[in-house]
């Protein structure tokens, strides 16, 4: 009769906690002899015990990511070990999807899996149907520990403990491990303070981030059991932030979204931190933006209404800018289109910064000056006080006038929806300029709606809102000069290849923006005055066909008879 072939069998073996492990005789131990016995049971079976032990100890079987795991798997890949002996199937794993994953990995490698105090094993489907209940109850029992764990976490809060972790800056833990509790670290609490103060004191995090270089003020230094040392670093804006928001500098505790008060001493008033907090707020309200180099100083006058506009949807139009070549144009755009793109919204505003203030400063300016020729001003019967205040008016709109950056300061918001626009006026800031109180203020003095649209203009949108001011368009202006000045130059015998050479042009674009010239006398003149349609641009001249009659380019280009 033929020998058993020798079975290679590994112990492993686990104890979830490091209680008791320097003792001379441990739990591992106490595993790994029972297996050892249950393997020499099976000797006449071909079992022997590899020489290599593979025990975890103070490690948790929710997670596969053990050393002595991570062995076992690289032996028993390698055909190291065929039968893998455990004392409880939960010492393996307490996770039945990691389970399942190691019991295929076993299968791939030939390699099986028994368990000594429940006594069946991987190579049978009951043994394997077996594993997956007991295993169900394991991933259970593990599932309801956590969240008792939780739960007592939750309660210690809201007593007010610390529950352990990194103390914060200013705060070290109490030096009774019994106490949960945190105790003030003088010196610590000094660097608190002064960020506290520097931030009252510039509101901004940026400036507090170079007074708190400037003045030392570093990281909490923490050194780890093993030798290791990590902080003591310079402060960044996130982590003065989160100091700035951390609630512990007033006596309270933090859990999750919920705040209860704590038992340790508090290092800031709570008139200071509800002074910073104030300025926190009101700091993430403030639109953003970055620094303009000398060169984008135009861009400033551009988003005159930075914060104040919003669409149908209520989404603010947030600034934005495109380069053409040195040339840099601001934009109006919809905040959802920068958040997620036009694919994620069919809709969405993207208009001409420059177009969109030069609009609402000739928009409100007009509704004002109507009011002060109208004495809809102030709510009075006394003829002194209504031609006082129309004068004072008069002053605001030459003022703005001047000055078209004040007219953000009168705006309080203004929305515009597919069709029109709608303007609220700043009651008090408007009260202030003309000196009386806001609820002596004509309502409809608060609110204009004008009619608003967008229109093509070659590769440009334009904006036509409410009474149309003439304006010649600077494109149409300049390609009708250039063709009359070519036009000319043919005339005095230069070829157009000739004139295209010293333009650094094509021929063909010439010979396209020539037919301006041809244009009737008074399409040429309303082009130079801007009193040309709205739907007139270069483009469209270039793309159609240019009729000899002068009637019927006037019906082309829509003008009106």
């Amino acid at each position: 009769m033929s020998a058993r072939p020798i079975i290679p069998c590994a112990i492993y073996t686990r104890k979830s906690s490091d209680e008791g492990l320097h003792q001379g005789f441990n739990a591992l131990d106490a595993q790994h002899e029972a297996c050892a016995a249950f393997i020499a049971s099976q000797k006449q079976e071909g079992w022997k015990p590899v020489a290599a032990r593979y025990d975890d100890g103070g490690l948790s079987g929710g997670t596969l990511n053990r050393p002595a795991l991570q062995r076992l798997l690289a032996d028993i890949d390698a055909g190291k070990v065929r039968m893998v002996v455990v004392y409880k199937i939960d010492r393996l794993t307490r996770s039945l999807a990691d389970f399942a994953r190691l019991v295929e990995r076993f299968d791939r490698s030939g390699c099986s899996f028994v368990s000594v105090t429940q006594a069946f094993n991987t190579a049978t489907s009951m043994g394997r149907l077996t594993l997956n209940v007991l295993l169900s109850f394991a991933q259970f029992e593990r599932e309801v520990t956590a969240e008792r764990i939780r739960d007592k976490i939750a309660a210690s809060k809201k007593k007010g403990l610390w529950m352990g972790g990194m103390p914060p800056l200013g705060y070290d833990p109490h030096p009774d491990p019994r106490a949960r509790t945190l105790v003030i670290n003088p010196a610590e609490a000094d660097d608190v303070r002064s960020l506290f103060d520097l931030y009252r004191h510039h509101g901004c995090l940026r400036q507090v981030e170079i007074a708190a270089q400037t003045a030392g003020i570093r990281s909490k230094v923490r050194r780890f059991a093993n030798g290791r040392r990590s902080g003591g670093t310079t402060l960044s804006r996130g982590q003065i932030h989160k100091i700035l928001t951390n609630p512990v500098y007033v006596g309270h505790i933090r859990h999750k979204d919920q705040i209860h008060p704590g038992l340790h001493e508090a290092i800031i008033t709570k008139d200071l931190w509800d002074a910073v907090q104030t300025l926190l707020q009101e700091a993430s309200r403030r639109p953003r933006g970055r620094p303009r180099k000398n060169g984008d100083q135009a861009d400033v006058a551009s988003t005159l209404f930075l914060g104040k506009l919003h669409d149908e949807t209520g989404d603010r139009l947030t600034p934005t800018h495109a380069r053409k070549g040195e040339r840099r144009i601001s934009y109006y755009v919809s905040r959802r289109l920068l958040r997620d793109g036009p694919c994620e919204h069919g809709t969405g505003w993207r208009l001409p910064a420059a177009q969109v203030d030069a609009m609402l400063v000739r928009m409100i300016t007009d509704h004002l000056e109507r009011a002060a020729a109208r004495h809809r001003i102030v709510q009075s019967s006394d003829v002194a006080a209504i031609g006082t205040s129309a004068a004072k008016m008069m002053a605001i709109i030459d003022r703005v006038r001047a000055d078209p950056s004040a007219t953000a300061a009168l705006v309080e918001r203004a929305v515009i929806v597919p069709g029109s626009l709608t303007v609220d006026l700043d009651r008090a800031a408007l009260a202030a300029d003309l000196d009386t109180t806001p609820d002596a203020l004509e309502p409809g003095l608060l609110t204009l709606t004008t009619s608003f649209h967008r229109k093509r203009r070659g590769i440009e949108t334009r904006i036509v809102a409410g009474d149309w001011h003439p304006e010649p368009d600077p494109v149409l202006t300049k390609a009708l000069a250039h063709a009359h000045r070519w036009l000319d130059a043919l005339h005095a015998g230069q070829t157009l290849s000739h004139i295209a050479r010293t333009q650094h042009c094509t021929q063909a674009f010439i010979r396209t923006r020539l037919r301006l010239a041809f244009l009737s006398p008074a399409i040429q003149q309303a082009i130079m005055d801007g009193t040309q349609p709205a739907t007139l641009t270069l483009e469209k001249i270039v793309r159609t066909g240019l009729p000899l009659d002068w009637s019927e380019q006037a019906r082309t280009f829509d003008f009106k008879a």
